[in-house]
């Protein structure tokens, strides 16, 4: 007894039905696809892990930094206060 009721014998049957269906050609073709499969996946993983790293750097520099105040121009003196320079 194998894996859960299942004998070395059936899964060997079960391999060379596989063999005689595809072939060995076309196996290791599906073998090297789905590697190269896991491997994208892997590297995109990572790549996700970098990024939310990288993104969570700015905001606590954001939240460090204090607000830029509304500078005070001579246009705005003159105007009563109503208009504020754009910076």
């Amino acid at each position: 007894m194998g894996f859960s009721g299942i004998s070395i014998w059936q899964l060997l049957i079960v391999l060379l039905i596989v063999l005689l269906v595809f072939g060995t050609k076309r196996l290791k073709n599906i073998g090297s696809d789905m590697g190269n499969a896991i491997k994208g996946f892997k590297g995109a993983m990572s790549d996700g892990e970098k990024e939310k790293k990288e993104d969570t750097k700015p905001e606590q520099l954001e939240e460090a930094k204090p607000e830029k105040a509304d500078t005070v121009t001579e246009n705005s003196v003159k105007n009563g206060g109503q208009e504020k320079e754009k910076v």
